[in-house]
């Protein structure tokens, strides 16, 4: 990407933004159950009225700028299930741990208030698919967002990369494939230390790239294969696996992409899927519908371009507003199902639970905007040694060769700013360089991250980046 180009690119983004390093104050805390004690992950905390938020870590810790211009404003910060803690942005004490207090709602209550409303888990999710298009934004917007993506073996990290991204949608109404446009503006962080994994990654590329390819021909031996050669099939199979082509414009974007045909979220969703209501809670002194997922009397797919992604059965959980029948937070997995899932997956992943998701929106202006997304699924990544004298290795040569057959691959993104001005939007598309490329390395710009909200590192993040930090990089940076 041309870095002049890039930069002005970015430059215009924050402009829009109307974001300066001056302009700033941060606020850092920790959020906890009242009772427990125990720290509240994923609470959101967020300036009121605003787009201006985070999320609390897995040691229910945040920290958050905010602008200058909203310091007189209302700090939240809220959970499902919990009463929301309010306080002036100007009065909030950094000292004093925040501590949330169980809030419920009678379902006995909510179920008898109106007879008309829907009042089972397949009924109140029917409704919710229905209410989307009133729901969702129907005029095109930016959001500016914070990509953490990692992945690890089954002893250690092999892979961080933290990254500024900006994303484009026209509408909901609107495809996604043609419709969502992706940019990479800015990386804060890439350490890569994967290198025996790339041999799997580099028989696919050959056997997807090359016309009519013997797979016996080739001994993949990691010695024999060039570096540069090397990268490209990695970047190739990461693209196709972990891409942000796969997460927003696919299945798994399961509210966005709910009018795609085949959607996981479409019109036949009951065939894949059930929901039974569990209970009502609270948020913001909100009801919201608490549904659990289940299977339905078909398996799930996702479809994916030349990855065998099929036979699972979906189980988690969806909450949606009473009142408006938006959805707030999706908890999302799929489990190997079929008998031909359940053995690759078991045989070459170790696990049945391929895919682990949670989406939660946020609202503004009446619209419901994404806020945060976790993304989980093991890549696979060495199919081992399938050669004759493979009986030959001694346990400890096959265990190790096991622990890099596949990684655990993360995917986390903070959707903060909302940018609706139409000059804007037409500004930013006016570049013709957008790339949704997470796997390049780029130069680090500190200026830029100096006002820019990131997800807070828990303690586990901070010792992997510092243990990753220390150690060589296939990518020379």
């Amino acid at each position: 990407m041309n870095i002049s180009k890039t930069n002005i690119f970015v430059g215009m983004l924050m402009l829009g933004f109307s974001y300066s390093a001056f302009a700033q104050q941060e606020l850092k805390g920790k959020v906890s159950d009242f009772l427990t004690f125990a720290p509240i992950e994923s609470a959101s905390v967020y300036v009121d009225g605003s787009t201006t938020g985070t999320i609390t870590n897995a040691d229910g810790k945040f920290s958050l700028r905010v602008p200058r211009e909203l310091v007189n404003d209302t700090l939240v910060i809220s959970s499902i299930g919990y009463k929301s803690f309010k306080v002036v942005v100007n009065e909030f004490d950094p000292a004093m741990d925040i501590s949330l207090e169980e809030d419920t709602a009678s379902l006995d209550e909510i179920l008898i208030v109106v007879e008309t409303r829907p009042k089972t888990g397949n009924d109140i999710v029917l409704r919710a698919i229905e209410k989307l298009e009133d729901n969702l934004p129907e005029q095109p917007y930016l959001q500016k967002g914070f990509l953490r993506h990692k992945e690890r073996n089954t002893k250690e990290y092999k892979w961080l990369i933290e990254s500024a991204i900006t994303l484009y949608d026209s509408s909901y109404a609107s495809g996604a494939k043609k419709n969502l446009k992706i940019n990479v503006d800015e990386t804060r962080k890439s350490y890569d230390l994967r290198d025996v994994d790339s041999l799997f990654a580099y028989y696919s590329y050959l056997k997807n790239t090359i016309p009519r390819f013997n797979t016996k021909s080739k001994s993949l031996v990691r010695d024999t294969i060039k570096t540069t050669t090397l990268v490209d099939a990695i970047k190739w199979n990461d693209t196709r696996t972990n891409g942000l082509d796969i997460l927003f414009r696919g299945r798994l974007n399961l509210i966005r992409n709910a009018v795609d045909k085949g959607a996981l979220f479409g019109k036949d969703v009951l065939s894949t899927h059930q929901f039974k209501l569990d209970t009502v809670q609270v948020i913001n002194d909100r009801k919201i519908y608490k549904i659990a997922i289940s299977k339905g009397p078909d398996f799930a797919g996702l479809d994916t371009d030349r990855v065998y992604n099929e036979g699972f059965e979906p189980n988690g959980w969806i909450y949606i507003y009473w009142d408006t029948f938006a959805v707030k937070k999706i908890e999302y997995n799929l489990v190997a199902a079929s008998d031909n899932q359940r053995a690759r997956s078991k045989s070459l992943l170790g696990t049945y639970e391929n895919h682990k998701l949670v989406i939660t929106y946020m609202e503004y202006q009446e619209k419901m905007y994404p806020n945060y997304i976790y993304y989980e699924s093991p890549k696979l990544l060495n199919l081992g040694d399938r050669s004759s004298d493979a009986w030959q290795k001694t346990k400890e040569q096959l265990a190790k060769e096991k622990e890099s057959q596949f990684y655990y691959a993360v995917q986390e993104i903070l959707f903060t700013d909302i940018v609706l001005e139409p000059e804007v939007i037409t500004a930013a598309l006016a570049n013709k360089e957008w790339s949704e490329d997470i796997f390049s390395p780029r130069p680090y710009n500190e200026d830029f991250w100096d006002d820019y909200n990131v997800l807070l590192e828990s303690e586990e993040e901070d010792q992997l980046i510092r243990d990753l930090s220390n150690r060589v990089s296939l990518y020379k940076h």
